[in-house]
Order: structure tokens, then sequence, then C-alpha cells
């Protein structure tokens, strides 16, 4: 990594800032990092082992192709993803092309702007919580209809937007006022109206290849040099997003899903012996449950881009 200098590691993503001594004192693309995405895989908070090979590159690239899709609704902080071809050049390394991104440096809000189309995971607990307690099915202090199930399409997208986690900790979900407290009012609009309008452009082509985007997640920032608000991390891939075949939707009960669902069904298996709720470690994952999960990952990325893996 050769003019560069490693500063953090998340999940997934490896976060590299110029090495400004090999560099002569500036890199030429400005105040700029190196987003890597490594072929770790999370689930339930916790890291896993082993990676699934070529997750990476299917991230990146895929996040490319949709920033691409998304240009005309909002910038993104891509800079460039030219390879190296000397260290002093300071663009990305040959041993991590095709997994990084050179970006912008962001001054990032501190939500995740979350939205849904349809009802599941954490949104429909909360629904199904405020249910249970006597008030109107809601997630994030949006009110929904009744009668809504696992999988059921809300009449519109909705903006539930939610707290930022540290390794380890659950990310919480939040009001739109909540969030607005944090951001400020004109912030938390702005994001609101953006993330609704990057999802709903990419229902309609997910749509169109004969996959159903149910929610996803996004990041924003903002580009100190210019003040506006820039989409940062990664965009509308497995990880931030779920995908399910749309000839497999059936409201009422878990849907397939292009992502790692098949980490998190064995994990909470009999066949794992893990214990989700204790202190202990999650197991190796099996080679069987790694080579699937790494081919839901290139079936996501060929059928959305229409293209094979380079």
């Amino acid at each position: 990594m050769a003019g560069w200098k490693h500063t953090y590691s998340g999940k997934v993503r490896d976060l590299f800032v110029p090495d400004l001594d090999a560099l002569g004192g500036a890199h030429p693309l400005g105040d700029v990092v190196l987003v890597v995405a490594s072929d770790r895989i999370s689930a339930y908070d916790h890291a896993l082992d082993p990676a699934i090979a070529d997750k990476g590159r299917v991230l990146t690239s895929l996040s490319l192709w949709w920033f691409a899709q998304i240009a005309d609704i909002v910038d993104n902080h891509v800079v460039s993803t030219e390879v190296s071809q000397s260290p002093a050049d300071g663009l990305v390394p040959p041993a991590v092309a095709g997994r990084a991104m050179i970006c912008k440096r962001l001054d990032m809000f501190p939500i995740e702007c979350v939205v849904r189309g349809y009802l599941t995971g954490s949104g429909l607990a909360e629904y199904r919580a405020a249910q249970a307690a006597g008030l109107p099915g809601q997630v994030c202090g949006v009110e929904l209809p009744d009668g809504l199930t696992d999988g059921s399409k809300l009449p519109t997208p909705i903006f539930t937007p939610a707290t930022k986690a540290e390794i380890g900790d659950h990310d919480e979900n939040i009001t739109f006022a909540q969030a607005a407290e944090r951001v400020g009012d004109e912030a938390a609009a702005a994001l609101r109206d953006l993330t609704i309008a990057v999802y709903e452009r990419a229902e309609e082509i997910a749509r169109s290849r004969g996959i159903i985007l149910a929610d996803t997640k996004l990041e924003f920032g903002i580009d100190p040099a210019t003040g506006g608000i820039v989409l940062g991390d990664e965009v509308l891939t497995p990880d931030s997003s779920r995908f399910w075949p749309a000839d497999e939707w059936e409201p009422g009960r878990a849907q397939p899903s292009f992502d790692k669902q098949f980490v998190r069904d064995w994990l909470t298996s009999a066949e794992s012996g893990w214990d989700k709720s204790g202190d202990v470690p999650p197991p190796s994952l099996p080679a069987d449950v790694v080579e699937r999960t790494r081919t839901r990952y290139l079936e996501a990325y060929e059928r959305l881009t229409r293209s094979a893996l380079a």
C-alpha cells in the first residue's frame, strides 16, 4: 500500500489516508481517502471467518454502477478508481485494484439514512411492538396501516433513520424529529428527500431486472469544499440493502434474499451450536455456506448490472 497509511478498519472496509511524506507533502487529487472493501463478512454484530471470496469486488463494482445510475439525483464521493503506476502518483495500489475507491473526505452526518418500501426486519419488529402496546403500527414514528405482515409492500416508501453504532453495537431506529435534533431541520429534510429519491430510482431499476429492493441504508456527508450534500460509503449493495427475487415474493414469511441470509440462517440453526444471545463468538462458517453466499452476491451483481464481474 505504498503511498497510503492505514487509519481505520470497520466490519468490512479499511480506510487509508495519503502518506504525504511519500507524496511530497500533498496528494495530487486533494483531500482524499482510500476506501478498500475487504472480503470480510459480519452478522449479528460479529465479524466472521472465513471471508467470502470476491465479496469486496462485488461491493465496490456494484456501488460504482449504482453511483452512475443516480448521478443526476445526488453527487457521490468517488474521485478515482485509476490503478497506480508508481507509488508517487497516489492512485489505487495494484494490490487492491477492483475493490478500492479514492474518495473525497466528507464531514459525515451522524445518522444512517434508511428507507423502506417493504416491511421486514427491525421495521417489522417495531411495527408489531407498537400494536402489542395498543398503539397503531408504526416504524420510527411513521404510522402504517393495520394488517401488514412480513414482506408487505408499504403504501409509499418511508424514511426511517437510525443512529450510527460502533462495531459490536446495534444501530437504533430513531424518529425524524430525533434525526433533526442531530443534524438540524433543513439537513434532515434534505437527507429524507434524497434518500427517498435514490430509493425510488433504484427500486424501479431493480424491479425491471426481476428484483425487489425492499429497503436500503445510505450515508451522506458535507463536501467541505462546496458545502453540498454528497453520497458516501457504499450504495445499494447486498450489504446495505435487502434484495428479493420478485418471482418468489410472498408476504407473510421471510423472503429469499440476495445477501448473507445463508450465513444468518446457519448461525441460528442447531447445526452451528451457537447462541447469538451469549458472549461466545460465532464459529467458523462451513465451506458450503461460504460458497453459496459468494454465489448469491455474484448473482445479485450480474442480475442488476446485466454483466459479469470483471
